[in-house]
């Protein structure tokens, strides 16, 4: 490639990543000029909502939607099956991840697209013409939150990366990538002060835009992921001492329409108004088939999650003298943490009239049908029977919870091994409100005070995995936690049963992790026009 057609590439990759899209975006048809098109405060709320689909909202039931959504990121870990390939999760999780891999293109471009067109947007924000200044400052504020956003995405899955803060043009364009440990010197202090300028409380319409204390909790759990202890500690209890957020008494109906709108533990929420088809898909995405039904299971629970809810009185079920591991594992619901029941469809349950029978051939559910997902073993969570007959939904959808604010700080005061009284306690919370013999697993009792710091470690660790099941964040736990290499070089296995004496699991897929599978690899293709860019090692 000459010099000159090297640097028309270039000049075309940065107007692709830094332009504003207007063709997209504008409403008005004639606009000509960017200053036609983000000339008043409707353009700017435009600007801002269109800025959050693909990354946080649906906008169609198909492929490049499904992958997106918050929950489908289970599909990477040891927790679940993602059954469909395109969505990016199952190559990732058994193993096929290298500089060819599709997914490590889709998301990066994703996030890129999306800094540039806020860039620009950032940059450009005084220009439109507002009648309350307060009104501009706000929805600059929510885009320099998403930004912030993307980059603690990108730098979690590639590490060093471009970063810029205004438009890209070619000069910038052709600088190094930066590393992750400067980025994040700059991204959370700026995040903070971000966070500080915006209102105080959720708003009346659009509630899913940024506010103050969602964005804080949103930096809470990228402070926890980068092992800033006292950071994470510090927003958590700040958060907390807000008093704005309370743990919903029904830990199951806080899935369903019961309780997503009559909660008060939902702080960053995705919900209808966040997308133009005032729908959401999650029964279609995650119930069983089922006579008439619309589920797809293309996102099914795997053994590994099943086994790693403890007791009804807090132990490990291998570590429990009222039954054997066996006995636990042929019955997923003896004596088990009722999140389990609250969260998982298991063999034997009744859905919608029927009993499900994974080993009966002429049964909807039978394990080896296109839609029954492989495991025998479908997520409970977001799927509401009232969604049964229909395509979609209006659920909402908390995306951070006060669940994890409160793990959060536990997590971080035992990291630093300083487990306070308040630590204690918001462990006690989350156990409480699940329903455990709080008369054998609260956390302050004799049992407890002997516990090294890696004894606490375990148990928050399995607090977080079993809280949040079924939400997304497991994968980001194990890489974190430095466990994949662990965790992920084991198959994939399904339900269990007994066959001539001996536990037969049903077996998805083998699966394998590297010590490099840490960070991701750039794609080739996004080497070729950024010179910026150093393949991470080992790809």
């Amino acid at each position: 490639m000459s010099k000159k057609s090297f640097y028309i590439l270039i000049l075309s990759t940065v107007f692709s990543l830094s332009s504003c899209e207007k063709f997209l975006d504008k409403t008005d048809p004639t606009a000509t000029d960017f200053v036609e098109f983000f000339s008043t405060e409707a353009d700017i709320l435009r600007v801002v909502y269109s800025s959050y689909l693909d990354v946080f909202s649906n906008t169609a039931n198909s492929v490049a939607v499904r992958a997106n959504f918050f929950y489908m990121e289970e599909g990477k870990s040891d927790n679940a099956y993602s059954r469909m390939s395109g969505d990016h999760h199952q190559p990732i999780a058994n193993g096929n991840l290298n500089s060819n891999t599709t997914a490590v293109y889709y998301y990066y471009n994703l996030h890129m697209k999306h800094l540039g067109r806020i860039n620009t947007f950032i940059a450009n924000i005084d220009v439109p013409y507002v009648e309350d200044e307060l009104i501009r400052q706000k929805y600059k504020g929510i885009l320099e939150a998403l930004r912030c956003w993307h980059y603690f995405k990108l730098t979690s899955r590639y590490a060093n990366v471009p970063f810029f803060l205004e438009p890209a043009d070619l000069e910038t364009a052709l600088q190094p990538a930066k590393s992750k440990e400067e980025i994040l010197e700059t991204l959370f202090p700026l995040a903070e002060q971000v966070a500080n300028g915006l209102p105080d409380d959720a708003y009346t319409t659009n509630a899913y835009m940024f506010n103050k204390y969602s964005f804080k909790a949103l930096i809470m759990r990228y402070a926890l992921y980068n092992k800033d202890y006292q950071r994470a500690a510090r927003l958590a209890k700040e958060i907390m001492d807000s008093k704005k957020y309370e743990l919903y008494a029904n830990y199951e109906n806080l899935f369903n329409y019961t309780g997503h709108r009559a909660n008060k533990e939902y702080i960053m929420t995705f919900n209808k108004e966040s997308h133009p088809s005032a729908a959401t898909f999650s029964f279609t995405n995650l119930a069983p088939q089922s006579k008439t039904g619309s589920g797809q299971a293309y996102l099914v629970p795997l053994k590994a999650l099943v086994d790693s809810y403890w007791t009804l009185q807090g132990r490990p079920i291998d570590d429990c003298p009222l039954h054997t591991k066996e006995e636990y594992e042929l019955n997923p619901k003896l004596n088990r943490d009722p999140r389990f029941k609250a969260s998982i469809i298991s063999n034997g349950d009744s859905f919608n009239g029927e009993v499900i029978d994974i080993y009966d051939p002429n049964s909807t559910y039978y394990y080896e049908k296109a839609r029954a997902g492989k495991s025998g073993y479908w997520f409970k969570k977001f799927v509401d029977p009232a969604d049964y007959s229909r395509a979609s939904g209006d659920l909402d959808f908390g995306v951070i919870r006060y669940a994890e604010v409160l793990l959060t700080y536990a997590e971080a005061k035992i990291m630093q091994n300083d487990i306070d009284a308040l630590a204690k306690d918001c462990i006690n919370q989350i156990r409480r409100r699940a329903g455990l013999d709080m008369a054998n697993a609260d956390v302050t009792l004799s049992d407890f005070t002997s516990y090294s710091q890696q004894q606490w470690i375990e148990l928050i660790r399995n607090e977080r995995r079993v809280e949040f099941a079924g939400e997304g964040l497991r994968y980001d736990d194990i890489l974190r936690w430095r466990i994949a290499q662990e965790v992920m070089n084991k198959p994939a296995l399904g339900h269990t049963k007994l066959v001539n004496g001996r536990l037969e699991s049903l077996k998805i897929e083998d699966r394998t992790f590297q010590a490099n599978n840490y960070v991701w690899p750039f794609h080739e293709n996004s080497l070729k026009v950024e010179p910026g860019l150093t393949q991470n090692p080992g790809y």
